[in-house]
């Protein structure tokens, strides 16, 4: 894994920026290889027209690099460019998902969410209670794996009528069997919506494969910039969906009593796209499939399994999760007699770079029987030092507090 850390680091100009940091926060966000912010650079330097709007040279350009991102983005997804809705990020592109399937939804209709979700794939759901939506819960047992009791019972009856699933916790790194709550969806007649910006960054997605209707992702848990995020759709579903955002370059026809929207995704595109961060995002993706999934997932696989080796060397220090190859990316704890927030600022002035408080994720930690946690998240460019960086500098806070 030495020769695989070394030649993909020197690839992120943070590493050389930020030396002497063990940056343990990619969950978050993730940096930007080289080739993602040379594209952004270059385009913008090339003088860029507004996509989809020019007949001028400069606009034709704009057009062509946009839609060649967003075949990038269908095709990282195994997925069609009409498949694609561009978006802010995850968080919007769910937000867009409940609005405008929610605009046919009425009382007594049910949507199923898991235990496991960040707030973005709870609360554009849980909103819907104006329209009488109830929000059905699936618990997980104390390893943070999904009850398959619950499962059965909240997919039970015809009035749900869709599935909220997490690709891949935010917090305990744990993988519900997407594929499987799928075809259980499916054989009651609910949809079903993946958020997969934690997945997308640590494993290969094939929306065929997985069957699901809507799946979101963001850009800068997948190496590219911030501000950009997609909504993947199914034709049928997306046909159905009324726009939820309007305005420039979403219309077809505008009349004094009304407008008629394009047929195709474009229609949930309304204003100016965000071009840039879209060629610096299909540049991170296009750099990532040369590596071969395997070749990340073992790499992966062995930061996890060391980072888990640390922090059980440490006393006072609580895993939550399964605490073994059934978590990937990040790894959550607690250190007994001391708050999330004054490790992760120890952490910090040790130049270790973690998340700490609730990760937006709230009823996961309250099931969990806990406030808050401590997250360290890895990514390609993550390497063992790192990770050896994390114990040393929890035990310096654990002297520091007792003091």
């Amino acid at each position: 894994s030495m020769a695989f850390d070394a030649s993909i680091r020197r690839l992120f100009p943070f590493v050389h920026a930020k030396e002497g940091i063990a940056y343990l926060d990619s969950a978050a966000s993730t940096q930007m290889p080289e080739t993602a912010i040379d594209a952004m650079h270059h385009a913008a330097r090339a003088g860029l027209g507004n996509p989809h709007r020019g007949i001028h040279p400069l606009g034709d350009e704009a057009t062509a690099l946009y839609d060649s991102a967003k075949k990038t983005v269908a095709d990282f997804l195994n997925a069609t460019p009409d498949n694609i809705v561009f978006t802010k990020n995850t968080t919007e592109a769910l937000n867009l998902a409940a609005r405008s399937l929610g605009e046919s939804w009425s009382e007594g209709d049910v949507v199923a969410v898991t235990r496991l979700e960040h707030h973005s794939n709870i609360l554009p759901w849980q909103q819907l209670s104006t329209r009488g939506v109830e929000v059905r819960w699936i618990g997980i047992t104390p390893d943070g794996l999904l009850d398959e009791k619950d499962v059965a019972n909240a997919l039970r009856d015809e009035r749900v009528k869709l599935l909220a699933v997490t690709g891949q916790s935010n917090v305990l790194g744990v993988r519900p069997d997407v594929k499987m709550l799928v075809a259980k969806a499916k054989s009651i007649g609910a949809l079903t919506c993946v958020d997969a910006a934690q997945l997308a960054g640590h494993a290969h997605i094939d929306v065929k494969d997985i069957g699901c209707d809507l799946l979101a992702l963001s850009g800068h848990k997948t190496y590219g910039p911030t501000g950009i995020g997609a909504l993947y759709g199914t034709k049928e579903i997306l046909s159905t969906m009324p726009p939820f955002l309007t305005g420039g370059g979403m219309v077809r026809e505008v009349h004094d009593d009304g407008f008629i929207p394009f047929e195709d995704a474009t229609r949930f595109e309304a204003g100016t796209p965000p071009l840039l961060p879209a060629i610096g995002w299909a540049a991170a993706l296009q750099w990532q499939t040369a590596i071969p999934w395997s070749d990340r997932e073992a790499h992966e696989r062995e930061l996890v399994n060391l980072l888990l080796d640390e922090l059980r060397s440490i006393d006072g220090v609580t895993i939550l999760g399964p605490g073994d190859d059934r978590a990937y990316g990040c790894v959550s704890f607690t250190v007994d007699g001391a708050h999330p927030h004054d490790i992760g600022h120890l952490l910090g002035e040790s130049g270790v770079c973690v998340r700490a408080g609730h990760h937006c994720a709230g009823p996961l930690h309250a099931a969990l029987g806990v406030t808050a946690s401590v997250r360290a998240s890895i990514g390609l460019y993550t390497d063992a030092n790192d990770i050896r960086a994390l114990a040393p500098a929890i035990r310096k806070a654990q002297s520091v507090l007792r003091r």
